[in-house]
């Protein structure tokens, strides 16, 4: 394993600080490293593995229509993309989708639609358009998508970044109304924000937010490439306050954990202002990644894995709470979207997720202090039960070894 680790280590950028264990297998909720030893999957690649890794009917459908077709870019007509699109705009409520493959990119192409309906649509004057966001965001690493970052490292050396996005406080309606002008075209937010530490708003925020949208004539776009398609419990995460909005991002799960699919969608005045040659991607639609996504969705709908999600994450979120660890500031989520703040006075995030990669558990830590449990929605109550017994004891092992360490 440390081979392995120092050959990624030497040829591989350091844009990344993994956890020392090189993975070689996975099946369900499981993964395996390279010298055999088992792991409970808590992390499923940042809600990439919702299906877990490997689900045979996902594997079937990829293998199938690689075998068949699988790129030839959208110069051409594929028998795949339709329907995938069509269960796609159906299972959502939209009206219109545009495929892509990462969540940046769809991020980026809602950006483009936003600034064009504000110009063709709104009648905003041509480069004064301006896209509000939310502190703490995180929407990707483009150059673009890092600039209205409130992070300080995401920006670093990075610049000149591009005008017109204006930020305000996550969970802060009033806010979001004070700061739009007649210039603002869209509010892109997400719903409970992942990479920011799972921060969960106020309840009310966004069905305020959607008020305050409607009656300013501003495009609300959810981003819910981590919370969408059943991580948070409901299919959106903005099903929880029974609101609609005028764009949608998807990502991760879209792709089944097999590839990357993506998704901007939105209600139809919105992608019309798309004519051809405004916007593309080699891959994106690809007739592979729509039977892939395709197959993914049937597996959502029919398995009922989203309200497994709200089920299971019941559960997980019950049983955390209960642990009542001095060093466990907060446990906040929604389904399986789970972050525990730790007081990094007592155990660092880093440290504990070192700790419990050892017991047999792989997760990672988020701005520091936060340690995220979001296991694969197939996830069974036996399997959160063993979970946390081994989180309760990982806990009351770092806590002595932290005071033996101070004495």
């Amino acid at each position: 394993m440390k081979d392995l680790i120092e050959l990624e280590n030497r040829y591989c950028a350091r844009n990344y600080h993994p956890l020392p264990v090189v993975l070689h297998r996975g099946q369900g909720v499981w993964l395996w490293d390279v010298e055999g030893k088992r792991y409970l999957d808590m992390m499923s690649a940042y809600s990439a593995v919702s299906f877990g890794h490997s689900h045979p009917a996902l594997v079937q459908a990829l293998t199938a229509q690689a075998q068949r077709l699988a790129v030839t870019s959208r110069a051409f007509y594929s028998d795949t993309l339709g329907a995938f699109l069509q269960l796609l705009c159906e299972m959502t409520g939209m009206s219109k989708a545009l495929p892509m493959n990462t969540g940046a990119e769809a991020v980026e192409t809602a950006l483009k639609a936003a600034r064009k309906w504000g110009y063709k649509v709104k009648g905003i004057a041509e480069d004064g358009a301006e896209i509000i966001v939310c502190r703490g965001n995180f929407a990707g690493r483009t150059t673009t998508i890092v600039g209205f970052s409130s992070e300080a490292q995401y920006r670093d050396g990075f610049g000149p970044f591009a005008p017109g996005f204006v930020a305000v406080p996550f969970g802060d309606a009033d806010a979001l109304e004070a700061a739009i002008t007649p210039n603002t075209a869209a509010f892109i937010v997400e719903p409970i924000q992942g990479e920011g530490g799972i921060i969960v708003p106020p309840a009310g925020y966004l069905a305020k937010c959607r008020e305050i949208c409607t009656r300013r004539n501003v495009l609300l776009i959810c981003d819910e490439v981590q919370t969408g398609l059943g991580r948070t419990g409901r299919l959106l995460a903005c099903d929880h306050e029974n609101i609609k909005p005028d764009g949608l991002v998807l990502g991760k799960a879209l792709g089944g954990g097999l590839l990357p699919v993506s998704a901007f969608l939105a209600r139809e005045d919105v992608m019309d202002v798309f004519t051809p040659g405004d916007h593309g991607s080699t891959f994106g639609g690809n007739a592979l990644a729509a039977a892939v996504g395709t197959a993914a969705l049937r597996l959502l709908r029919d398995h009922r894995l989203v309200e497994r999600a709200h089920e299971m994450g019941r559960h997980l979120m019950e049983g955390l709470r209960e642990i009542c660890h001095p060093a466990i500031r907060e446990v906040r989520g929604k389904g399986l979207l789970i972050g525990m703040e730790l007081d990094p006075a007592l155990i660092s995030a880093r440290r504990f997720c070192e700790a419990l990669m050892a017991a047999g558990i792989l997760s990672k830590e988020t701005h520091e202090t936060v340690v995220r449990f979001a296991p694969p929605l197939v996830i069974t109550a036996h399997e959160i039960d063993d979970a946390l017994k081994t989180i309760r004891a990982t806990l009351s092992a770092c806590a002595e070894a932290q005071v033996a360490l101070e004495h």
